[in-house]
C-alpha cells in the first residue's frame, strides 16, 4: 500500500472517526440491533394489548435478547462495526436529544445539597472501592481502574483513566468485561429497589443516576418507572460524569508514585484532550436543556424528540446486549468478581444513605 493511503482515509472520516466510505460496512450490524429492535417493540405492544402496562419494557427486552443471541451466535466481522456504531453513537445521540425534554431549572431547583451528596458519592466510592480491590489482593492499578469505572462511569470512565496511570491492557480488559456485564445486571435489578426501599419517582432517579455506571444504562432502568425518573436520574448522572475530569487529574497527579507492575506498564501520563474529558453528547444535552429552559424549543415538537430518543436507547441496547458475553464471568477471577461487586454494593449503601437518611432526592 501506498504511503498516501492513509492519507486518502484520513480525509474521509467524519467527526466520529467513521470514514464515509465506510458507511455500507455498517449496515450488516446495524440491521441485526433493528431487527432485535423491531422484536422488542413489538413484544412490548403485545403486552399492552393484553394487560394494558408493558411489564418488561422494549428497552429490557431489547438487552435479553441480545444476550440471549450473543450466547449462541458470536457476530462476525461484518457485523461487528454496525454493533459498535449502534452501541456507541446511535446511544449518545439518543442522550443528546434527551436533552430536549428536560429544562435545567430542575438542577437549580434542586439545590447544592444534591450537587455536594453527588461529589461525596463519588469520592466515597473511589475510596471505598479501592480499598475492597486492594484488601483482595489486586494491583494498584487495576484497584484505581475498578474504582473509577464503579464511582463514576463504567468503561469511560476505565478508558479514561487507564492510559493516565499506564494501566496494563490485560487489567483494562478484564476491567471492561466485568463491568458490561455488572452494568447490565444493574439495569434489570435496579427497579427492584422502588417496591422494595419504598422509593418515590424522585428519590428513584436519584439512586439511579448515582449507582448505574453508563448515561444510556440510565435510561434503560428508569424508563420502566416513569418520565419523572428518567429527567432526575439524567441529571445526576451527568454531574457525575462531569466529575471524571477532576478524577482523571489527580490519578494522574498519583502515577508517577505507583509501584511498576511489569513490563507492560506504560508508566508516564498522557495528556487527555478536552472531548475525553467532557464528551460531545454531554455537551449536546446540555445544550438542547439550555434552550429549552429559553423556551426555544416548541412544546409541541418535545414528545416526538423523546419517542426518538426512546427508540434510538432501544436500539443501542439491543448493541449492548450483544456486546455481552456472560461466560466472561468465569474467566475474569474470582478476586476481580469479588471486588467489582462489593464496590457496587458499597455504592449503593452510600446512595440510599443520602438519599433515605439525608433527604437527598
Amino acid at each position: 500500500m501506498s504511503a498516501k493511503a492513509p492519507a486518502k482515509e484520513v480525509a474521509k472520516a467524519g467527526p466520529s472517526g467513521t470514514a464515509v466510505g465506510a458507511v455500507p460496512s455498517l449496515l450488516p450490524g446495524l440491521l441485526v440491533c433493528l431487527a432485535i429492535t423491531a422484536a422488542a417493540v413489538a413484544v412490548q405492544a403485545v403486552e399492552e394489548h393484553l394487560t394494558g402496562h408493558p411489564y418488561v419494557e422494549a428497552l429490557v427486552i431489547a438487552i435479553l435478547a441480545g444476550i440471549a443471541l450473543r450466547t449462541v451466535w458470536v457476530p462476525g466481522e461484518r457485523y461487528r462495526a454496525g454493533i459498535a456504531f449502534s452501541a456507541k453513537q446511535v446511544l449518545e445521540v439518543a442522550v443528546t436529544l434527551l436533552g430536549a425534554s428536560i429544562s435545567l431549572g430542575a438542577i437549580v431547583a434542586s439545590g447544592p445539597a444534591l450537587l455536594a451528596g453527588i461529589a461525596g458519592t463519588v469520592i466515597l466510592a473511589i475510596t471505598a472501592s479501592y480499598g475492597i480491590c486492594r484488601a483482595l489482593g489486586l494491583p494498584a492499578r487495576m484497584a484505581i481502574l475498578v474504582a473509577s469505572g464503579n464511582a463514576i462511569c463504567g468503561n469511560s470512565a476505565i478508558a479514561a483513566v487507564a492510559p493516565v496511570i499506564g494501566a496494563d491492557s490485560k487489567d483494562v480488559a478484564a476491567a471492561i468485561a466485568f463491568t458490561a456485564v455488572l452494568g447490565v445486571l444493574m439495569v434489570l435489578g435496579l427497579p427492584l429497589f422502588v417496591p422494595l426501599a419504598g422509593l418515590s419517582e424522585h428519590q428513584y432517579g436519584v439512586l439511579a443516576g448515582l449507582t448505574v455506571y453508563a448515561v444510556p444504562q440510565v435510561l434503560a432502568a428508569t424508563v420502566p418507572i416513569s418520565l419523572l425518573a428518567t429527567q432526575v436520574g439524567t441529571l445526576v448522572k451527568l454531574v457525575r460524569v462531569l466529575m471524571l475530569g477532576p478524577v482523571v487529574v489527580v490519578f494522574a497527579l498519583i502515577a508517577p508514585h505507583l509501584p511498576p507492575e511489569g513490563a507492560s506498564v506504560r508508566g508516564s501520563p498522557q495528556r487527555l484532550g478536552f472531548f475525553k474529558l467532557v464528551p460531545w453528547f454531554i455537551l449536546g444535552f446540555l445544550a438542547l436543556a439550555s434552550l429549552r429552559s429559553l423556551g426555544l424549543v416548541p412544546e409541541s415538537l418535545v414528545p416526538s424528540v423523546t419517542r426518538l430518543a426512546g427508540l434510538l436507547t432501544v436500539v443501542s441496547m439491543a448493541a449492548l446486549g450483544l456486546g455481552v458475553d456472560v461466560r466472561v464471568l468465569a474467566r475474569v477471577g474470582a478476586r476481580v468478581t469479588l471486588a467489582v461487586t462489593g464496590s457496587l454494593l458499597v455504592l449503593l449503601a452510600v446512595s440510599l444513605v443520602l438519599i433515605r437518611g439525608f433527604g437527598l432526592g
